[in-house]
């Protein structure tokens, strides 16, 4: 509910959208954008000095929020370069993986496409395993003055719990990941117990010093036609992670924890709850994580992010308007903040990127 009386500061603000309170107005943030759309719209209007998400933030005057971590000592592994081409670099990274790197950083091409990874087996991940200092943790050089400028804080700072699909497979690549859930499931088993040890190490002093606002997720296991391994593994093999952790959370007071995974997240969505994980974004809509079906289905314990279809900014302002005047009703109840559902694509002019901010401000009630 939108009260206009009332006067308050982005922190509040977010966590009264998800626990259903007055707002003065909806919270105003967006998801960011392809580093090709931004070159793009600078031919259009946009100013040259926007070249990232936090300019384009700055530009476009977004409400923030922020993730703070802290990290592992990892022994990284030497970066080499295998081989080159006018068109390509292969190398094996600091993680172990080898990628080959496309020079040209115009275009979407400009995607690594992977060789081979650092966890093939038992032995190779007893290896990797042992890069990892789980005794010590890294603090950033100036933790004591970052402590003194969260704590003063108007925005919501969240801690980084990262996740376990998504961090698997960067060790071994998905088809070898999801074939793993089948043929060695007690690696699987190790790798996520390790993996619960080291988030553990990792947000526990920020928990306890800094008292975050919500915990931040990122998992990408799903494609359009739903998760990328079963349910039954889901649930056997990631739900009691989930809960070790969000347990933890909970007891020091968190209990907001966002999820980021594209595609169709329709089916793990019990499954996050059950696992404490209660909010979801950014919704791809033509992937089949519709916002308004996600709330039908499963309630206003659902809390969503993001579920603008980026479809209809491509499309034009008659299409803009009848998006956004779909989710008007799930705005106005509550439990979600609206933005477009991934990073916009070059394919949205920047005119039409205009007129949705403009007509989305209009209704989440903040003045233009």
């Amino acid at each position: 509910m939108i009260d206009k009386s009332l006067k308050l500061n982005t922190r509040t603000r977010f966590l009264n959208t998800f626990k259903y309170e007055p707002v003065d107005h909806v919270p105003d943030m967006e998801f960011g954008y392809w580093p090709q759309t931004l070159r793009k719209w600078h031919k259009e209007g946009l100013p040259s000095w926007v070249i990232d998400n936090e300019t384009a933030d700055r530009y476009f005057g977004f409400e923030i929020r922020k993730t703070t971590a802290m990290k592992i000592p990892f022994r990284k592994f030497e970066y080499k370069i295998l081989q080159e081409d006018e068109r390509t670099i292969t190398v094996r990274d600091e993680d172990g993986v080898v990628k080959v790197i496309f020079k040209d950083e115009t275009n979407l091409s400009s995607i690594p496409r992977y060789l081979e990874f650092p966890v093939k087996d038992w032995n190779t991940w007893e290896e990797y395993k042992m890069r990892f200092d789980l005794n010590n943790i890294e603090y950033p050089d100036n933790w004591d003055e970052l402590l003194d400028k969260y704590k003063e804080r108007d925005y919501p700072l969240g801690v980084s719990a990262g996740g376990f699909f998504g961090w698997a497979r960067g060790l071994m690549g998905l088809e070898h990941l999801c074939k793993s859930f089948y043929r060695e499931p007690e690696l699987i088993k190790d790798m996520f117990e390790f993996r619960v040890e080291m988030i553990l190490k990792m947000i526990g002093p920020i928990v306890r010093e800094l008292k975050p606002d919500f915990a931040g997720w990122w998992e990408d296991m799903c494609w359009k036609g739903g998760p990328l391994i079963s349910l039954k593994h889901f649930k056997e093999f990631m739900v009691p992670c989930y809960k070790r952790i969000t347990e933890f959370l909970r007891d020091h007071g968190v209990w907001l924890n966002i999820v980021d995974s594209d595609g169709n997240i329709d089916l793990l969505i019990p499954l996050w709850l059950e696992a404490g994980i209660n909010c979801f974004f950014p919704c791809e809509v033509r992937a089949g994580s519709d916002p308004i079906l996600l709330r039908e289905k499963y309630g206003r314990e659902a809390l969503l992010m993001g579920g603008v279809d980026k479809m209809a900014l491509i499309a034009g302002p008659k299409y803009i308007d009848k998006e956004l005047d779909r989710l008007r009703p799930l705005i106005e109840e509550g439990g979600y903040i609206p933005h477009v559902d991934h990073r916009v694509p070059p394919d949205v002019s920047f005119k039409n990127y205009l007129y949705y901010l403009k007509r989305k401000r209009s209704i989440i009630g903040v003045s233009t």
